[in-house]
């Protein structure tokens, strides 16, 4: 079952019958028990009423009125019989009612007690009997014992019993009815935000709409908010993809033309030479654009710890090698709080090229620092600052852009700036360019 209203449904089907039924049989056998207690308190006034009009008569047994006081006991099959029993059972006297029937004599109370019990006559009808035994003094002084029943058939009440429970599961089914259809009608409004989650993803594979909408309920707003952020680093990825591919074929162009008009001089010396000159460049261009696409902030929402401190002290050891022939001094200070979560890479193409470009520029000295953006939820706030020439204010912008640089004559794409922001905008943080208190620029990315 792959719908989630069809389980919600079938689950709430479950409760309803669940607790209906057990309602059922709570409300059956209370109306029961009350049918049987009103149906004995009758009887207990049937046999009350036979006691009152019951007269002591000769031959030392008690004589009843030939019109008795309930009508009942006078037609035949009425269903409320009567008998009175003496000493062994022996037969005293029986209502009219009863005739042509056989009350079943049942358990004989002893003197003094009344006995309710369930019985049945011989073609099979329920009866519900009330006897009582006596002890009756005639005029005499003599105490004879005497046993006064009462019985009426429970047909009635059986069938008044039946037609309570047939109205009992009518409405409860009834009801059970209306409260699921108001229960389906009520998750189609509450599950409207996940079929409009579905209808937005679908229109952004068709590509009719960018992200997801933010009208959603409190509950669904992390997940849209996620799903925006997949979307966004996604294009973002692919952008960097396009990009890269861009630039690989833009900086093949020279080395190609050269090789090109090199082949129309390839009978002249040191063309082999040349050739290969502009051969080794194109295959370090290659590597160089292919290792941009690892910058890509997001490509998992499951993000782990970028260890800073010890990835730093491995690209500050690399870097000292690369510009030994300067040989800077490289200050790192790093704050155990801050902290990254993303792919270590992104992390050494972000500070590897701060680094590398304040190397490049500065007189002597580089200093590296890395502080905690937010002592509760932590972050990274990464500042490389040099004492080189600095950055103009008015061209701090134009070095953000993609193969804008400043000296043309230094080695390099210009591009490297571009990757910086592009990795930091990736995670959500910032770059900026300032003025550094050594005298040189002073860059400074901040991850939250």
């Amino acid at each position: 079952m792959s719908s989630l209203s069809a389980r919600l449904l079938v689950s709430v089907s479950v409760l309803l019958l669940f607790f209906f039924g057990v309602t059922i049989v709570v409300l059956d056998s209370a109306f029961r028990h009350a049918g049987e207690q009103a149906r004995q308190d009758i009887l207990d006034g049937q046999l009350m009423s036979l006691l009152a009009a019951a007269e002591p008569g000769e031959q030392g047994v008690v004589e009843m009125p030939p019109d008795m006081p309930e009508p009942r006991f006078s037609n035949i099959g009425s269903g409320l019989y009567a008998e009175i029993r003496g000493a062994q059972g022996v037969m005293v006297w029986r209502s009219r009612s009863a005739l042509g029937l056989e009350i079943p004599a049942g358990v004989t109370p002893q003197g003094g007690d009344q006995f309710f019990a369930e019985e049945f006559l011989a073609d099979g009808t329920p009866l519900l009997t009330y006897s009582i035994a006596v002890n009756w003094e005639f005029p005499d002084g003599e105490l004879r014992p005497f046993v006064f029943k009462v019985a009426e058939s429970l047909d009635s009440f059986n069938a008044q019993l039946a037609n309570f429970r047939r109205q009992l599961f009518g409405w409860f089914a009834a009801v059970a009815l209306i409260m699921l259809l108001s229960i389906s009608i009520l998750m189609g409004r509450l599950l409207r935000p996940l079929r409009q989650v579905e209808a937005e993803i679908k229109d952004i594979e068709d590509g009719s709409r960018a992200t997801l909408s933010d009208s959603y309920p409190t509950e669904l707003q992390g997940v849209a908010r996620n799903m925006n952020l997949l979307v966004s680093n996604e294009r973002a990825r692919s952008d960097r993809y396009r990009v890269t591919l861009d630039n690989l074929a833009h900086s093949l162009k020279t080395p190609l033309a050269a090789i090109r008009a090199l082949l129309a001089e390839r009978s002249k010396p040191g063309f082999e030479e040349r050739a290969n000159e502009q051969i080794d460049r194109m295959d370090e261009i290659v590597r160089y654009q292919l290792r941009k696409p690892a910058a890509s902030g997001a490509e998992s929402p499951v993000r782990t710890r970028v260890n800073i401190a010890a990835e730093l002290k491995k690209l500050v050891a690399g870097l000292q090698k690369v510009h030994h022939a300067k040989a800077p001094a490289i200050e790192l200070t790093v704050d155990p709080q801050a902290s990254m979560r993303g792919d270590s890479g992104d992390f050494l193409e972000l500070a590897g090229n701060l680094v590398d470009n304040a190397c490049k520029w500065c007189v002597a000295r580089v200093r590296v620092t890395v502080a905690v953006t937010d002592k509760a939820s932590g972050g990274m706030r990464l500042t490389v600052a040099d004492d080189g020439p600095g950055i103009p204010a008015d061209a701090a912008e134009a070095l953000l852009q993609r193969g804008t640089r400043l000296d043309e004559s230094t080695p390099g794409h210009g591009i490297g700036l571009a990757i910086v922001k592009d990795i930091a905008h990736s995670y959500g943080g910032e770059l900026t360019i300032a003025q550094s208190d050594l005298g040189g620029a002073e860059i400074t990315v901040t991850i939250p």
